[in-house]
């Protein structure tokens, strides 16, 4: 992990690095440099803030913000993503919080069952924040955390009467459980990109829900 002075340093989006703005109290953490482009480009705001780009996936953002909280200290963190949407009645773009979020494919197979890593024992898949102490006046929304993002209508039947998820992230979960460890308040917000169906990206609106999302987090930090 790399820490940059400025935002034309951060060339690299495929590593894990930050870069400083002003003195820490607040995270804002998210897989990829451009679902928060808009927030970065922003001049500096009474909030004091540190920006953490991951990578994607589980393990990138455990890793990243296993090594990075182990030396720094916050008031807050904020997962800030696009997702996809199991729900129909949520629109796209819709921006959202998450109150909670499931490592969806931690367990294992019993030949039609699935077995969540809670029921062999071995410890927990289902992650909560531990809450900030205010509200952010977001519709809430329930998460699950995948590896591989559905694109199968089988594998959507099943894991939609199996869990009854409203968005899918590749990352929510981790942010929660790294979080936790530390005892650190944590906010997930996730901008709905596409639903979740057979992959047809004509039907994606990356860009609007980079654009809610973004103006989500700055009215929200400009109330910090």
């Amino acid at each position: 992990m790399q820490i940059y002075s400025n935002y034309k340093q951060a060339l690299n989006p495929n590593s894990a690095y930050c870069f400083y703005l002003r003195s820490v109290k607040i995270l804002v953490v998210a897989a990829t440099q451009g679902e928060i482009a808009p927030l970065l480009d922003q001049p500096g705001r009474g909030s004091d803030l540190r920006f953490l780009i991951t990578g994607v996936g589980m393990v990138a953002t455990a890793f990243a913000l296993g090594t990075h909280l182990a030396g720094n200290k916050y008031d807050l963190a904020i997962n800030a993503g696009i997702a996809g949407s199991f729900d129909r009645n949520l629109k796209i773009g819709e921006v959202l919080s998450v109150s909670e979020d499931l490592f969806a494919e931690l367990g294992a197979e019993d030949h039609n069952d699935f077995l969540p890593i809670d029921k062999l024992g071995f410890g927990e898949s289902l992650m909560r924040p531990v809450a900030p102490g205010f509200d952010i006046h977001l519709k809430q929304a329930k998460a699950i955390t995948v590896s591989r993002v559905h694109g199968n209508e089988t594998t959507i039947y099943n894991t939609m009467s199996r869990l009854h998820p409203q968005l899918e992230s590749m990352e929510g979960a981790a942010f929660f459980y790294s979080c936790n460890q530390v005892n650190l308040p944590s906010i997930q917000i996730r901008a709905v990109s596409n639903y979740v169906e057979r992959r047809n990206l004509s039907n994606w609106n990356v860009q609007l829900a980079v654009e809610n999302l973004n103006t989500t987090i700055i009215s929200l930090l400009e109330r910090l």
